[in-house]
C-alpha cells in the first residue's frame, strides 16, 4: 500500500491506522508548501487535489472516513461486522465526526490560509468556533464514561476522533471537558500513532 500524505495533515489517520493493522506501507510524501497537491501527476492519483490518498493494489483510493473503513473491512479488524448493530453506531459516529466535529475547524483553515486570499471571511471563524463547541457537547454525549466511541473497544472511530480534536487543540479551540480531554490523551499516546508520526516526518528528510 502507498499512503499519499504530508505530516500534520488529515494523512497521518491512514498512516496510524496502518500502524494499528500491522500493515506494510510505503510513504508517498505530497508536498503542500510547494503546491505537488495540484500537480497533474497527483490530479491522477486525487482529482480533489487533498490529502490522503492511498493505492492498494491496481486501484485508488481518497477520503480518510472511508479508507480507514475500507481497511478495516479488508482486514477484519477496528470495525464492527457489516450489518450489526455495532455497525450502525459506527457509520453514525463516522458521519458525525466528518460532517459536525471536523467541518467548523476546516472553515477555520480555509477562512485563514487554504482559500485564496480573495475569498477569506475572517469574520466566518467565530461562527465556525461556536459551531464547534456545539458539536463538541454531542461529541461528549457520544463518549459518555466510556473510554472508546463503540462499546466493543478501539476502532477506526477513535482515530478519526482523537486526530479531531488533536486539530482542534491546535487550532486553538478549547476543550474544557475533562473526559473529553483524557479521552484524547488516551488515544494521542498510542503507540501506532507515535510509530506513524515518526515514519511521516521521515519521509521529509
Amino acid at each position: 500500500m502507498i499512503i499519499y500524505t504530508y505530516p500534520g495533515t488529515r494523512g497521518i489517520r491512514v498512516t496510524w491506522a496502518a500502524e494499528e493493522l500491522g500493515l506494510s506501507y510505503e510513504i508517498k510524501l505530497i508536498n503542500l508548501k510547494q503546491g505537488e497537491h495540484k500537480s497533474a501527476s497527483y490530479l491522477s492519483v486525487n482529482p480533489e487535489g487533498k490529502i490522503p490518498a492511498v493505492k492498494i493494489d491496481d486501484f485508488h483510493m481518497a477520503e480518510s472516513g472511508a479508507i480507514l473503513t475500507y481497511l478495516g473491512d479488508r482486514y477484519a479488524k477496528l470495525v464492527p461486522a457489516a450489518g450489526s448493530k455495532e455497525r450502525a453506531r459506527y457509520e453514525q459516529v463516522m458521519s458525525f465526526l466528518l460532517t459536525e466535529l471536523e467541518q467548523p475547524l476546516w472553515t477555520i483553515a480555509k477562512h485563514k490560509f487554504a482559500l485564496p486570499e480573495q475569498l477569506r471571511v475572517p469574520d466566518v471563524a467565530s461562527t465556525a468556533a461556536w459551531e464547534f463547541q456545539q458539536a463538541l457537547n454531542v461529541f461528549a454525549n457520544l463518549l459518555g464514561d466510556y473510554d472508546y466511541l463503540l462499546s466493543s473497544g478501539f476502532s477506526m472511530v477513535d482515530i478519526v476522533a482523537s486526530q479531531t480534536l488533536s486539530w482542534a487543540t491546535g487550532a486553538k479551540q478549547p476543550i474544557n471537558n475533562p473526559i473529553v480531554n483524557a479521552y484524547a490523551e488516551r488515544m494521542l499516546t498510542r503507540d501506532a500513532l507515535k510509530r506513524a508520526k515518526a515514519n511521516e516526518n521521515a519521509s521529509i528528510s
